[in-house]
Order: structure tokens, then sequence, then C-alpha cells
């Protein structure tokens, strides 16, 4: 090998001895360390999983505009049940009031004589005061068997109320017809006019328990197999009911009180 060679080699060996003590040596080996997750981050990822098993389970999540927050397709009932009855007794002591204040211009009217003549009633009101009786048994037998979680016989009782109101209403119709065959109109004398007025408000204020009624069947009646299967539903359901309930218990008794101001107290 000649002198220029040995001189090429060498240094090419130079170079490689310094590249090696240049590398970094490994002492040791250690799995990195990983930087713990912010619970956010957890939050996220368990939200995330809880999805994808509420995806395959086929549930909505809570809050879902559809069910509420609770699964069912239905608003669950905002308002606590004693809201609803509080509500029906303020709505019924303005009623009270009205009719309070009707009995107070017939008091003062019927003392001032004259041309005040009582009136016989109709022998068709009697009958019809039996009918508005009767619904009320059939209303508080629909509460009762709802409150026994007895949806079907509930509705079927709930049905039958509502028959009995149109029925009253008829009866009421049938009494004017007959008065007015015998020749008594709304200005016939002071008594005839407050007969007519305060039996045709009486009879709006029935007719609206009526169309709750028929709300309160028609809707039993469509979701009664969620009822009979949700517990909370149907404890809702009832105590709508049971407001119901309370107005028409209280348009019975202000029934009777207007036959007996009307025809039996002189």
């Amino acid at each position: 090998m000649t002198t220029s060679g040995r001189r090429r080699l060498s240094s090419i060996m130079a170079r490689m001895s310094t590249a090696c003590r240049g590398r970094p040596r490994i002492t040791s080996f250690r799995r990195p360390r990983r930087r713990p997750r912010s619970p956010r981050t957890m939050a996220k990822t368990i939200t995330s999983l809880t999805d994808i098993e509420r995806i395959a389970v086929g549930s909505r999540p809570p809050g879902h505009p559809d069910d509420g927050g609770r699964g069912g397709g239905e608003r669950p009932p905002s308002l606590p049940e004693g809201s609803y009855r509080l509500a029906m007794f303020f709505a019924l002591a303005s009623i009270g009031m009205l009719f309070l204040g009707f009995t107070s211009a017939y008091i003062v009217r019927e003392g001032l004589g004259g041309d005040w003549q009582p009136l016989d009633p109709p022998t068709i009101l009697w009958a019809n005061t039996l009918v508005l009786l009767a619904s009320s048994v059939t209303l508080h037998r629909s509460r009762t068997a709802l409150q026994r979680e007895a949806v079907r016989e509930g509705l079927r009782w709930l049905s039958m109320t509502m028959a009995l109101g149109l029925l009253f209403l008829a009866g009421q119709y049938s009494a004017w017809r007959q008065l007015a065959a015998q020749g008594i109109y709304l200005n016939t004398n002071p008594h005839s006019s407050f007969f007519y007025l305060l039996t045709a408000a009486h009879g709006v204020h029935i007719l609206g328990g009526i169309l709750g009624l028929g709300y309160l069947t028609l809707r039993g009646w469509r979701r009664r197999l969620i009822l009979m299967g949700t517990p909370d539903r149907l404890k809702h359901y009832t105590a709508v009911v049971g407001a119901a309930a309370l107005y028409w218990h209280f348009m019975d008794g202000l029934w009777v009180y207007l036959f007996i101001l009307l025809f039996l107290w002189r």
C-alpha cells in the first residue's frame, strides 16, 4: 500500500471515530410518561362513550326535545298535581262571585213586588236535576277507578259523565221550549227574565265542563295504553280529572241552588 493510500485510510477512520463519539449514548430504556387528561377531556370521552352505548341500545339522550328528558315521546308534566286543584279553586271562586251577584239582584227585584209573577217549574226540570246529580256520581266513580289504575273502567265512567251532561243541556233546552209554548218568554215578567238568565249562564258553564270532559275522554282513550303502562302519567292524568271533577261537582251544586232559589224559595 502506498503512502497516499495509508493517509487516506487513516483520515476515513478518524472521521468515523469522531461521528461515533458525537452520538448520544442510550443508557436505559424508559417508556415516555403520558400527561394526565384534564377533567374536561375525560368528561368528553365519557359522554362520547355514553352516546355510543345509547345509539347501540336505541334510546334518546336525556333532554331530547321529543321526550322532555325522560323518554316516552311526550313532554312530562311540568306542574305539580296540587296546582291544578288550586287553579280550579280560584276559577270556582270567580264563578261563585258571579252567581252571588245574580242572586243579590234577584232578591232585590223580588222584594220590589209589582209585576213579579213566580213561574211553576217545568216538569222536565225535576228529571233534569236527577240527571245532573247522576253525572256527579259517574264522574266520582271514574276518578276512583283511575286511582285504582283501572284505566278502561275509569274512561267508561268518564264517557258516561259527558253523555249525561249533554242530556242535561238537552233537557234545559226542552224546558225553554215548554215555557215558550205557554207564552212565557224572556221579557214576560221579571221572574221569567231571571229564569232564562240564570239557566243560560249555568248552561254555558256546563257546556264548558262538557268540552273539558270531552277532551279528557278522547285523550284518555287515545293514550290508554301509555296510561296503563306508565304510573307517573296515569297519576298526572288522574290529577287533571280530579280538578275537572271539582268543577263539575260545583256546577251540580250550583244548579240545585238555582232550582231552589227560582222555584222553591219564597
